[in-house]
């Protein structure tokens, strides 16, 4: 009986303290968000400052990328697709480049190239929903609409947007990011916090069930005792 009773306080140690270890991973997690979400603020505030810095990591990671992608076609050089993958790591690597040297540059393409994307998305946005007509038509036609006129509204005032276009959709993406991160971090939190209180309820609640099942062992134990002294 000492030794199940023993079994469970340890069980129990373990769980709590693996509780314990989620419960700071996700009180990480939410930080983690917070910290987005302040840098997707500022960067809002300093659209100019987050297109640059937008602009050198993804020229970092064009690099890293390549790099990495270099080596794994020399690893696999006997491949059929070799030179497939040695062109793509040198694209990757003369990209990666080219933005880090010209970062202005680089954006005002980008920025285009975004606009671009925007509005032919959203002009075949238009003409699906016009020519389907589905549940979704009305949504559908302010989605194609939103997108053309984002995308006349960048190429209009291009290459001036491309200083804050880039920057105010990295920070758009980092504060979302953000929000969501820490929104599942408190309410993991929250949850492991409600499981934890109906566990000391149900502790408390066998308890009592538990002192009296030890008292009556011990009761038992003592009359065996005492039969066997009187023997």
């Amino acid at each position: 009986m000492a030794a199940e009773r023993t079994r469970r306080i340890d069980e129990n140690g373990r769980e709590k303290q693996g509780k314990e270890k989620l419960s700071r991973g996700f009180g990480l997690l939410a930080l983690l968000g917070v910290i987005l979400v302040l840098a997707g603020l500022v960067g809002l505030i300093y659209t100019g400052v987050a297109t640059l810095t937008s602009m050198f990591l993804f020229g970092w990671l064009l690099l890293v990328g390549g790099l990495v992608g270099l080596l794994q076609a020399v690893q696999a050089r006997k491949s059929n697709y070799f030179w497939l993958a040695v062109i793509v790591a040198a694209i990757n690597l003369a990209a990666g480049f080219v933005i880090l040297r010209r970062p202005e540059a680089s954006a005002e393409a980008l920025t285009m190239f975004a606009a671009l994307l925007f509005l032919t998305g959203g002009v075949f946005r238009l003409a699906g929903a016009l020519v389907v007509r589905g549940a979704n038509f009305v949504l559908t036609l302010v989605q194609g609409a939103f997108g053309v006129l984002l995308g006349i509204l960048v190429l209009w005032s291009w290459p001036g947007s491309s200083q804050y276009v880039i920057g105010t959709f990295f920070s758009l993406a980092l504060l979302f990011d953000g929000l969501s991160l820490v929104a599942l971090g408190m309410g993991a939190r929250r949850i492991l916090g409600l499981v934890r209180d109906d566990d000391g309820a149900t502790a408390a609640a066998t308890a009592p069930e538990a002192a009296s099942a030890a008292r009556e062992a011990a009761d038992k134990r003592s009359v065996e005792d005492q039969e066997q002294s009187n023997n």
